[in-house]
């Protein structure tokens, strides 16, 4: 399998994401108050959460579910996109007043906040620059680095806004693998990403067309399992339309990987494969 760059149609996009989490009630709560997303659909075991009127995160609980093993693949983090600095600034001020920080950049391409669920889960909160302030490297990929953020100057531009705004949507999915040259092969290859941008032997950045990265791969904490435990379930990929899929499912199968309709629906409605972690990915075509 060799990288196929550019077949995924420039117009993909991050759908939800989803999770299986022990406590259902405290993880929904963070993800409302600290995120800012609203609740749109809650049953006995499952949320789902979203802005704007999209869903953007799927919750389902089973108390049984071990902690992810240490040594196992899957997600570093969910990135949540919202559509200004101000409401970057309000995020902050959401995670000043209820959680805390791990981290916060400036990547050149975004500013972005670092925090975790109550489970561990990574999660990251982040708005992008300009296009045109995008650094480049001369061969088409982007220049992506990590330096500290002015939180002071950061925080005197929020709006005290208690949700996340619509246009807030999932940016990136950031995993955790144990062999980047396989995941590669799957993600560019049999996908058909663009690699946007590599960090020596350790990670990898891609992307439908030329946005920064809409998959982010690492092997930073030597994870050498296939996923495991609690913690992400799957996550979505949206294609712009029914053509788009079916050329997806046929680079699949022609890459050997197997394709599998999405459940209760046909193959035209939505398909999942799953990379070498074991990580579901789900691709369907068209809005929600």
């Amino acid at each position: 399998m060799t990288d196929s760059q550019g077949a995924l149609p420039a117009a993909a996009r991050v759908g939800r994401a989803s999770l299986v989490v022990n406590d259902l009630d405290t993880v929904t709560a963070f993800y409302r108050d600290v995120v800012g997303l609203s609740v749109r659909h809650r049953g006995d075991a499952t949320a789902t959460l979203g802005a704007g009127g999209d869903p953007l995160l799927d919750l389902t609980e089973d108390p049984d579910a071990p902690p992810r093993p240490a040594r196992s693949a899957g997600l570093f983090h969910t990135a949540f996109r919202v559509p200004s600095r101000a409401a970057l600034a309000d995020a902050l001020d959401r995670v000043r007043g209820a959680w805390e920080l791990t981290g916060a950049s400036d990547h050149h391409v975004s500013e972005a906040l670092y925090l975790d669920d109550p489970e561990g889960n990574g999660v990251e909160v982040y708005r992008d620059r300009p296009r045109a302030e995008w650094p480049t490297d001369g061969a088409g990929g982007v220049e992506m680095d990590t330096l500290p953020l002015d939180l002071d100057a950061l925080a005197v531009e929020g709006r005290g806004e208690a949700s996340a705004p619509p246009g807030t949507d999932v940016g990136h999915v950031h995993l955790e693998v144990a062999d980047l040259s396989a995941a590669r092969r799957f993600y560019a290859g049999a996908l058909g990403m663009n690699v946007r941008q590599e960090w020596g032997p350790s990670a990898l950045f891609l992307a439908a067309g030329d946005y920064h990265h809409h998959v982010g791969l690492n092997t930073w904490n030597r994870r050498s399992e296939p996923r495991a435990g609690r913690g992400l379930d799957r996550f979505e990929l949206v294609v712009p339309d029914a053509e788009s899929l079916a050329a997806a499912r046929e680079r699949f199968a022609g890459a050997g990987v197997d394709v599998a309709p999405v459940e209760g629906g046909a193959a035209d409605e939505g398909v999942e494969v799953r990379d070498p972690d074991g990580i579901a990915v789900r691709l369907r075509a068209g809005a929600e």
